[in-house]
């Protein structure tokens, strides 16, 4: 059997889009011999819809759109991503499905069993659990459909999640297959890959069954999804991978040994998560109907390295750079600035702010201590570099980009409406040592980011001679302890018995927990981690539990 895999980035909400993409792969696919021809999960309406499916007429038009790509379908068989209406009440409004299209019209539904609701995922709140994986006998052929996490039932998920059955335990129970597909939107973060490999693997061997899986590939809003389809044969060993952070489409011959995976296929060091920010900065930007980007270059790291990856996705042509220097601003980080700028091939504008901060002072004077500046008095920098980069923003039509990392985004380390103003937040869950480390890998093969911002002490330059170890812990002690505490949930206590002093425990789980609030109003940043700031992490504002 020859089964076509079609690995798309497709556009929440996009009908049309979304279903010319569906037609026209479908056509070629089967032009190529495909007997079989697989998408992934709710490809017609894009993954995650949230509530756009609470707008009246979205459901209607998404089935619409399932109809003319199953009209464009003739005898050879595609499995589409779809919603289905659910014709009970109560009940939620719809499943999450496969549509089994050929010979111009929509044959059957298989509906996704187990529905996600952890993390980024809400499905719970939509989509109405269906009680058993289908089968669907296709020329001849008994074909087992999996929607994303029914593959995913014995894997122990964060907060204990468990689900209440396994659909591939149930298909193995029923007379053998011929094939098990998963049609998956599964987004990416580090360390994911492998697992994903054994789930596949593992089912094949169960069932005894060679499996397909497809999975989305794309940016949309702080997801990534990588793509990375694959196809094991029935005893678990794969016979091809797609390519990561791609679209494709491919052929696999069941019956035929072996295709080398794509390269990228099996890569989840630092090139996965460079390209994994450049196709979530590239389709957010596109996605959301921009054209250009700004970034102020601070010359420090963290500005950097958002610069590099914003030419990576977007051309150097298509960013801008902003110098925005004070008083405090060292020759050295406008020197490293105007560098970058060089290097990167980009426009650097410079707009001095030490008279907009005078003058801004001067007004708050009778509010102020003069005999101790301090805090209201750095903000007002950063506030001011905020304003003036909305102006500009506004001024050109372009995305402004935020520079904030996510060990400065847990510990308030940064300025609410200051640096936190943009419309993405790329590198908010990197940590700054993973910042410093794929700065590094930027640089493998020639010097785009300048060495002197590597080696130099990070500093924020709102006052005179300040560096971030004023305020923090080094970074290589920092990150450990708010990985523990932000993703593993350990208590002090366990994070204390790691080995870190129990005075800077205490004192940065009590950062963490101050600054929810600035992390509530910052820009939608790209996931990267097993759980990042933001729609995955709901912690309430007003509580008073001590960790």
């Amino acid at each position: 059997m020859r089964i076509g895999l079609a690995q798309l980035n497709l556009t929440v909400g996009d009908l049309a889009g979304n279903r010319d993409q569906i037609i026209a792969a479908y056509r070629d696919l089967v032009a190529h011999g495909a007997e079989l021809v697989i998408f992934p999960e709710l490809a017609v309406c894009g993954y995650p819809p949230r509530d756009l499916l609470r707008q009246r007429r979205f459901g209607d038009d998404a089935e619409s759109a399932l109809l003319e790509i199953a009209a464009a379908t003739g005898p050879v068989p595609a499995l589409v991503g779809a919603l289905d209406a659910n014709p009970h009440d109560p009940g939620r409004p719809f499943f999450n499905t496969a549509a089994l299209c050929h010979d111009g019209v929509v044959q059957g539904f298989a509906r996704k069993c187990l529905l996600p609701t952890y993390d980024v995922f809400d499905e719970d709140r939509y989509f109405e659990p269906f009680d058993r994986p289908t089968v669907f006998v296709v020329g001849g052929r008994r074909i087992g459909v999996t929607v994303c996490e029914d593959l995913w039932a014995g894997v122990p998920i964060a907060w204990r999640y468990r689900h209440r059955f396994d659909p591939v335990a149930r298909l193995a129970e029923q007379p053998a297959l011929d094939l098990m597909v998963n049609l998956s939107a599964s987004p990416w973060h580090a360390g994911k890959l492998a697992l994903r490999q054994q789930l596949v693997r593992d089912a094949a061997r169960r069932l005894h069954a060679p499996v397909a899986y497809v999975n989305a590939v794309g940016g949309n809003d702080e997801l990534i999804f990588d793509g990375r389809s694959m196809v094991a044969d029935a005893t678990g060993e794969l016979l091809t991978g797609l390519p990561a952070y791609a679209p494709a489409t491919r052929i696999v011959d069941l019956q035929s040994a072996p295709v080398a995976a794509d390269p990228s296929f099996a890569d989840d060091g630092l090139a996965a998560l460079h390209d994994a920010l450049v196709l979530g900065l590239r389709d957010y930007v596109r996605k959301t109907g921009f054209e250009r980007v700004l970034v102020a270059l601070s010359g420090g790291i963290d500005s950097a390295v958002v610069g590099a990856l914003a030419v990576a996705a977007l051309g150097p042509d298509k960013v801008t750079g902003v110098a925005l220097p004070s008083a405090y601003s060292s020759a050295h980080s406008l020197a490293d600035a105007e560098a970058l700028a060089v290097n990167l091939g980009i426009t650097l504008q410079t707009f001095p702010i030490a008279d907009a901060v005078a003058a801004t002072t001067t007004t708050l004077a009778p509010a102020l201590d003069p005999t101790a500046p301090g805090v209201t008095e750095e903000n007002v920098q950063a506030r001011l570099r905020g304003v003036f980069m909305m102006a500009l923003s506004n001024q050109t039509g372009a995305l402004l980009l935020t520079t904030g990392n996510k060990s400065e985004l847990a510990v308030g380390y940064c300025t609410l409406y200051g640096d936190m103003c943009g419309g993405l937040a790329v590198i908010s869950d990197l940590y700054k040592t993973q910042v410093y480390a794929l700065a590094q890998w930027i640089n493998r093969e020639s010097e785009m980011i300048p060495v002197s911002t590597l080696t130099k002490a990070p500093s924020a330059e709102l006052r005179p001679d300040q560096c971030d170890a004023d305020s923090l812990p080094p970074y290589d002690v920092l990150d450990p302890i708010l990985r523990a505490y932000i993703e593993d949930g350990c208590s002090i206590r366990e994070i204390v018995d790691q080995g870190f002093a129990p005075t800077i425990v205490k004192e940065m789980v009590r950062k963490v927990d101050l600054n929810e609030y600035k992390r509530r109003q910052a820009a939608p940043g790209l996931k990267v981690t097993p759980l990042a700031f933001g729609v995955g992490r709901r912690l309430p504002l007003a509580q008073g539990y001590v960790r």
